[in-house]
């Protein structure tokens, strides 16, 4: 079709796309589905690819495709226009949030002053997001958590009178990989500020938290953290459907074999026998029949519900379509940063492209393109 024709079509998951040409313009309506936290690291592997892929069965829709990439870590979408993450990672609007092979773009973010959660708000509409976990029974029950980055390292030992005993491991390389583990609840710790356990590293956010430990022999998937984890999210069914029940904050650490030197960051299955504190201040943790756990801890959800439901409904809004463009219709699309956007109008406008570009309107809203045209070097898009 020339442009300046009339184009109904209905926008049925908030994307329609447009192949343009200058000279030659076609619009292609097409319904879309459209539709960071480093490394879990495992007990009973150092197979950096073990779990790297979606799990299937009864952990099929355990929460991977609802886990985006933010910088090198993850976030979790919680609303059409909202995503969760950890506090402490910072971040400023503009900084694009990636998610099963979409990109949005921030425009705003909400702390929570009572824990490390921090709530983002994007451009556009995401097509899926999780049900936030309502219940406070979390202890005792069975986990699956995501994270990105650090292998499984050397193995950590300490000497003993029979020999060298096995405590854990060292974290390893930081490839930056999204692995999923599971684990279960061991109890809940409130935190009021203070320095950070695993890099030394002093964070002020407070809050209730998850404790989840590393416990020996305790099945395949049997996972814990390391740095870089934080904004990952940690899974829990209730009612037949997995839950948001909380964001990936801090693990133990920091470690040493001995009372002196700068220590090390390691995943720990048995903390007896092993200094934990940091340089300069180590304490060493007593002998034990029984294995003592190092853990990793999470934002609990839960107990923030009010804060969170508050933050969605007040920031929800219809901030008009964002215009994104690829050279494919596969993609990777990227979002038009030179379109003007006129919500009065209903009018989007841009720079015409030197070659093929295929676009698309991604909206909080159902709309329908009306019309498209070439005035004066410009792409003028209408949409309703």
């Amino acid at each position: 079709m020339r442009a300046g024709g009339y184009f109904p079509a209905p926008v049925r998951n908030m994307r329609t796309f447009l192949k343009v040409a200058v000279k030659r313009l076609a619009l292609i309506a097409t319904a879309c589905c459209g539709l960071s936290a480093r490394g879990v690291i495992f007990y009973s592997t150092a197979d950096p690819l073990h779990n790297s892929t979606p799990p299937t069965g009864e952990l099929a829709d355990s929460g991977w495709h609802l886990q985006g990439a933010w910088s090198a870590f993850l976030g979790t979408p919680i609303s059409p226009q909202h995503f969760i993450t950890a506090k402490h990672l910072g971040g400023s609007p503009g900084i694009k949030f990636s998610i099963n092979g979409l990109e949005y773009t921030t425009t705003a973010f909400f702390d929570d002053p009572d824990s490390d959660l921090r709530i983002w708000k994007v451009r556009g509409r995401f097509a899926k997001f999780t049900e936030l976990y309502p219940q406070t029974d979390e202890v005792g029950k069975d986990l699956v958590v995501f994270g990105r980055g650090t292998q499984r390292g050397s193995e950590v030992t300490i000497a003993g009178l029979l020999g060298s005993t096995a405590k854990g491991w060292h974290w390893g390389f930081a490839d930056g990989r999204k692995r999923w583990g599971q684990n279960r609840v061991g109890g809940l710790v409130s935190r009021s500020g203070g320095p950070t356990t695993g890099d030394g590293t002093s964070f002020a956010e407070s809050g209730d938290l998850l404790k989840v430990p590393f416990d020996a022999d305790a099945g395949p998937n049997e996972a814990h953290l390391s740095a870089g984890d934080s904004g990952g999210g940690l899974f829990i069914q209730d009612g037949g459907t997995w839950k948001l029940a909380g964001v990936n904050f801090l693990v133990d650490g920091l470690y040493n074999t001995s009372d002196t030197g700068p220590g090390f960051q390691a995943a720990i299955f048995d903390e007896a026998g092993i200094y934990k504190g940091r340089e300069g201040n180590w304490t060493r943790i007593p002998n034990s029949r029984a294995n003592i756990p190092g853990a990793f801890y999470a934002t609990r959800i839960s107990v923030r519900l009010n804060w969170i439901h508050t933050i969605l409904a007040q920031t929800a809004s219809d901030d008009g379509p964002l215009l994104q463009s690829a050279p494919t219709v596969t993609g990777p699309f990227e979002d038009e940063v030179n379109a003007d956007v006129d919500t009065a109008s209903g009018i989007v406008t841009l720079p015409a492209p030197s070659g093929v570009r295929f676009y698309r309107l991604n909206s909080a809203s159902e709309l329908r393109i009306i019309g498209l045209t070439l005035q004066n070097g410009n792409l003028v898009f209408q949409y309703r």
